[in-house]
């Protein structure tokens, strides 16, 4: 690399650092100012610690053995969620910030192996999340906006800082059904119960004013439809009462990024806990690698034990919500050191 390039690089992820830094310091002093309880939780799980697709763990070995965990498997964790949820009772709201690790096989503009998340759990509703969620990314956009030396320190342009500052407190929210029909109404070749990608997701971010945008209520991968059905979601989303066949879940899709937090109000009853999960797409992979009930037998007991409430949560993913301040459609731009399946530093 010539001189002029070292020096670009070095610029840049200076810049990316520095931004970085001051958008964590903002997510926290928000949380800390709605009562949250900072939690640090572990990142070599059983596959409790997995998201939807228990595909993408990296599994961790010792030696070359895989099982060096007194006999059971250990992977890299994707999510702290069932920690924080196991909190709920005692704590009320609650966060942690941790790497999230993915085997993800795309190398793209869009998907890495490991990225920063902060997630939250909170005792309350669905329509208390999308509030707190709202909060987060706003406080955090208006943050940058308002810091004086953005453009030197962060290399963000005047006119990048403009349209941050016109984020809205309050986000347009349409239901998954109402963004089907909205998207074929704009030339798409869609149909219900197909999963939305990452190009649908910038058409409905561009028709509602180039803002960011909740899609809620998503099909329950548990319902029978009759037909098979493309989305998928975490195994303990609470059906919504009001709307059956539909979860109380949402994804918030922001320009640039597209998909960047996953939020849903929780199941809390054991009994149901350990149906949906026996009967999700989720659990059946992890039966492939080998796994069965007893990777979530810790989180199960904590409820049948201790109890739980009526609780919801979401992660927000750090590099996706960089990507939407600094205005870049690669996410590689977002993080000062990016990884995926071509690069590893």
């Amino acid at each position: 690399m010539k001189s002029e390039g070292i020096k670009y690089f070095l610029t840049m992820n200076i810049q990316t650092i520095k931004l970085t830094d001051f958008v964590l310091k903002s997510a926290r002093k928000y949380l800390e100012s709605q009562n949250y309880t900072e939690v640090v939780t572990p990142r070599v799980v059983r596959a409790s610690g997995a998201c939807e697709n228990v595909n993408t763990l990296f599994e961790v070995s010792s030696e070359e053995n895989m099982k060096w965990f007194n006999g059971h498997k250990a992977y890299l964790a994707q999510t702290g969620q069932l920690y924080l949820e196991a909190l709920v009772p005692t704590l009320k709201n609650v966060y942690c910030i941790g790497p999230s690790f993915r085997a993800e096989q795309k190398v793209d503009a869009r998907h890495l192996t490991e990225f920063q998340m902060i997630e939250i759990e909170h005792p309350g509703g669905f329509s208390e999340l999308l509030s707190y969620i709202e909060g987060f990314v706003s406080s955090i956009a208006r943050d940058v906006a308002n810091y004086t030396d953005a453009t030197k320190e962060f290399g963000l342009s005047e006119e990048r800082l403009k349209k941050l500052a016109t984020c809205p407190i309050e986000f347009t929210k349409i239901n998954y059904d109402e963004a089907i029909e909205k998207l074929k109404t704009l030339g798409e070749d869609i149909k219900w119960g197909d999963d939305i990608n990452t190009k649908q997701e910038a058409l409905l971010v561009k028709e509602f004013g180039d803002q960011p945008v909740f899609i809620t209520r998503f099909p329950d991968p548990m319902h029978d439809f009759g037909q098979p059905i493309e989305v998928e979601k975490f195994f303990n989303m609470l059906p919504d009462p009001q709307n059956p066949g539909r979860v109380l879940s949402s994804d918030l899709i922001l320009p640039f990024s597209g998909e960047a937090v996953g939020a849903a109000a929780r199941v809390h009853e054991a009994d149901i806990l350990v149906q949906r999960l026996e009967n999700s797409r989720m659990f059946k992979r992890l039966q492939e690698r080998g796994g069965g009930i007893e990777d979530f037998q810790w989180y199960i007991n904590q409820v049948k034990t201790n109890g739980a409430v009526p609780h919801a949560g979401c992660g927000f993913g750090m590099s996706r919500i960089m990507q939407w301040i600094i205005g870049t459609d690669d996410i590689r731009n977002a993080v000062a050191f990016p990884s995926n399946k071509e690069e590893l530093i």
